[in-house]
């Protein structure tokens, strides 16, 4: 099997997956996005799922990664620990078909916590492939679940994960809050309060209750609340993780809805950031997994 030929790359969440066909010379030349994650498909659906894939994307090799790999996707790839390159991730494909491979995860453990992640590595290994970061660099990837990520010789030497995209979701779908949090949250003057209250205070479970405090009392604008929450969470995100950042510049990988509020939150924290796409460093990963792949 000659990956270099072309493939098919497949990021495979909990409740969407992407697909994308990939030529010899590691352009796109197709792809594809809908809501069938993991969670969708059903008990042994996994082999329909790929072949109605490849109806979409064309007849090639698949390389997956994401929840995919989980104990709740197709077939299990056990996470490989911190450090962790490209060649160690290329070294534990789990093969489900001679032409289908499942990238692993990633886990870190040290005498006080563990962690753990799938999919996020393909991105922040496949950025350095590509130049697009330094061999040590700081990135945060902003999403469900935010990783802040070490990286230290080209390899993924530490990370945290922080939940704060799930519970903004939660809060806009299930809280107290509910119906202050229903329009987009934007970059502005409450989006930034909210950050820098997050910055500076230890209060965030206390502070969340007053955005409905306030505005039942009319000492904050309805309309202000959503980027304010989003404010709040994403200040304490970047507090927690700026106490294992280096020195210099952060890169803020992502989609651009999510790295254009971080990147405006370091702002409001003195930091700089550049913002990278997500799906071009991932790309870029999947393109250099190919090649290490025998």
């Amino acid at each position: 099997m000659v990956w270099a030929e072309g493939l098919i790359a497949v990021d495979w969440g909990t409740t969407n997956r992407r697909g994308y066909a990939v030529d010899a010379d590691g352009a796109m030349t197709a792809e594809m996005e809908d809501g069938q994650g993991i969670l969708a498909v059903p008990p042994g659906g996994f082999p329909d799922a790929v072949r109605a894939l490849r109806e979409r994307l064309g007849d090639a090799p698949l390389l997956m990664a994401g929840m995919v790999g989980s104990n709740r996707g197709w077939e299990e790839a056990r996470y490989v620990p911190c450090p962790a390159g490209l060649g160690d991730l290329a070294g534990h494909l789990r093969w489900v078909a001679p032409d289908i491979a499942i990238v692993p995860g990633v886990s870190f453990s040290d005498a006080g916590r563990a962690d753990v992640m799938r999919g996020e590595e393909v991105q922040i290994l496949g950025a350095y492939a590509a130049g697009m970061i330094a061999a040590d660099a700081t990135i945060c990837h902003p999403g469900t679940h935010n990783k802040w990520v070490r990286l230290e010789g080209g390899r993924i030497a530490s990370f945290r994960t922080i939940m704060t995209g799930e519970i903004f979701n939660l809060l806009r779908e299930h809280s107290i809050l509910a119906d202050l949090l229903e329009a987009p949250a934007e970059a502005g003057a409450a989006f930034e309060a909210g950050v820098r209250h997050g910055l500076e205070h230890d209060d965030l479970t206390a502070e969340l209750f007053a955005v409905r405090a306030r505005s039942l009392l009319g000492k904050a604008r309805r309309e202000d609340a959503p980027s304010y929450a989003s404010g709040l969470l994403i200040g304490t995100d970047i507090r927690i993780g700026l106490r294992d950042a280096g020195e210099g510049e952060i890169a803020v990988m992502g989609r651009p809805e999510l790295t254009g509020l971080f990147a405006a939150a370091l702002k409001v924290a003195d930091r700089d950031a550049r913002e990278i796409d997500g799906e071009a460093a991932f790309l870029a990963g999947i393109r250099a997994l190919a090649e290490l792949i025998e």
